[in-house]
């Protein structure tokens, strides 16, 4: 029986795990249930869980707002490359939220998930530069990461072209 549901998760046949589930519960609004399924995942490791921890602490789904704890979680997850993390934990030491204030931690942050490919790190990487946090100001180069940000179809990068100081 085991070498069937095996075979069914190979073939492309719905096999969620208690990530895939707790995300679930979290649409419905369950955090509860996500909270329970998520931090055994995390606990052993899981970038996803552990990225997904850190936005119920961050915004106190389903627990007390606790940004000591969202930073721990999201900083264990951006370790492993988690890009999600790596931009939320960016945005958190840009304005000190469980973290002291580190405008060049948030940049370093930002970079790691816009060099992999995460288009809101781009629009924020784009704010970095516009506004010289982190990094020395550079016009050209936060035009640059909105525009990357827009051609990959991300919402708000279009209202950070038009709004941006650095066009005129």
């Amino acid at each position: 029986m085991l070498g069937v549901v095996v075979a069914s998760c190979l073939v492309g046949v719905a096999c969620a795990g208690p990530v895939e589930d707790g995300l679930e519960a979290a649409k419905g609004g369950d955090y509860a249930k996500a909270l329970k399924l998520w931090t055994p995942a995390a606990e052993q490791g899981d970038p996803t869980a552990q990225s997904y921890l850190g936005r119920l602490y961050l915004l106190g789904l389903g627990v007390p707002k606790d940004y000591g704890k969202a930073a721990q979680w999201y900083r264990k997850a951006a370790d492993q490359g988690n890009t999600a993390a790596q931009n939320n934990l960016a945005v958190m030491y840009k304005n000190g939220m469980g973290v002291p204030k580190d405008d060049h931690q948030a940049f370093l942050l930002m970079t790691q998930a816009a060099d992999a490919g995460a288009m809101e790190a781009f629009v924020n990487l784009g704010h970095a530069y516009e506004t010289g946090q982190g990094t020395p100001k550079d016009c050209a180069a936060a035009l640059r990461w909105f525009h990357k940000a827009a051609d990959g179809g991300y919402p708000s990068a279009k209202a950070a072209i038009d709004e941006s100081p650095c066009r005129t």
